[in-house]
């Protein structure tokens, strides 16, 4: 039997709007975005698929090409902008994400790769099995591809190590830590919707038992030292990180390894200054396209107790 036609909406924009223009189309639209981002031309293309559109193509156009507006008037740049409305086949739809969405490896520990991949791990590499479409965070994105570089550099510590995602969206570095051996395993993300699919792909990658994931608010983190994490990964935009520096950091171990991602390069200096203020120094960073992340620990002496 011949499967209907899917619709298309899209957006042509730059890595820096690029989880504000998802947010729009995901808003307008009824459904989550997918994020692509093409290396060679560093253009991101942000779009839905749905079975049929819930209102005339005039009237997404007009809805989107007005949050587009919004999304510029507040500097964010949204360069070319370009809004596009296709009918495909599910076939042309599924072959399209075959092609942008390869396994990724990071290093010898740990293997990410799409359902479709018949790429076979390594000895002992632990897998992570996550189709692009339902949540933010494939690896593809350098923010997220920094995340788990720190979380196989991590694991190497010794002892099981505990590990906070903060912002989990797809719940790709919470599945990955519990692949690696992080116990326990903490996760949240503001976005119920993101939520569900954390949960749902920590079920497919056996690892639900492993992990906590819940919908939670890094604004409502407590400022004073309860549960402490080995390693924590934030990957959240700037201006969160700055307003919510004293909670993140209080959830940090005195020898532990604060990992911050999401940061525009033309704001990362700001930010690192925020956490250095707290008693942290910057181990590594990793700048990419449009993007900077960076490793922190406190430096030698220091720990959150003298912040406080």
């Amino acid at each position: 039997m011949k499967r209907p036609s899917l619709w298309r909406v899209s957006v042509s924009t730059t890595p820096e709007a690029e989880d504000a223009v998802a947010n729009l189309l995901g808003t307008t639209l009824g459904q989550p975005a997918s994020i692509y981002l093409e290396l060679e031309t560093g253009v991101s293309t942000v779009a839905v698929y749905l079975p049929q559109l819930s209102l005339p193509g005039t009237k997404i156009r007009q809805a989107v090409s007005a949050g587009l507006r919004q999304i510029k008037a507040c500097g964010l740049k949204i360069n070319p902008g370009r809004i596009r409305l296709a009918k495909i086949r599910h076939e042309d739809w599924a072959e399209s994400w075959k092609r942008h969405f390869q396994p990724i490896v990071i290093g010898r520990d740990l293997l990410i790769k799409p359902s479709w991949s018949k790429k076979r791990p390594g000895k002992n590499q632990a897998v992570v099995v996550l189709d692009p479409g339902l949540s933010f965070g494939t690896g593809q994105h350098p923010t997220t591809a920094f995340c788990l570089q720190e979380l196989v550099r991590c694991s190497k510590f010794g002892t099981p190590r505990s590990f906070l995602d903060i912002g989990t969206g797809s719940g790709i570095l919470a599945i990955a830590a519990a692949r690696l051996g992080y116990s326990p395993v903490r996760a949240f993300d503001f976005d119920p919707g993101a939520v569900r699919v954390a949960r749902a792909n920590a079920r497919a990658n056996q690892v639900l038992k492993k992990l906590r994931i819940i919908r939670g608010d890094v604004a409502k983190l407590p400022v004073w030292r309860t549960k402490q994490y080995d390693l924590i990964c934030a990957n959240l935009i700037s201006s969160l990180l700055i307003s919510e520096s004293r909670r993140i950091v209080a959830q940090l171990k005195p020898r532990g390894t604060l990992v911050l991602a999401g940061i525009l390069k033309s704001e990362f200096s700001q930010v690192a200054g925020v956490f250095e203020e707290l008693g942290l120094k910057l181990a590594v960073k990793n700048s990419r396209n449009e993007w900077s992340s960076g490793s922190f620990s406190f430096a030698k002496g220091d720990s959150w107790a003298k912040f406080e």
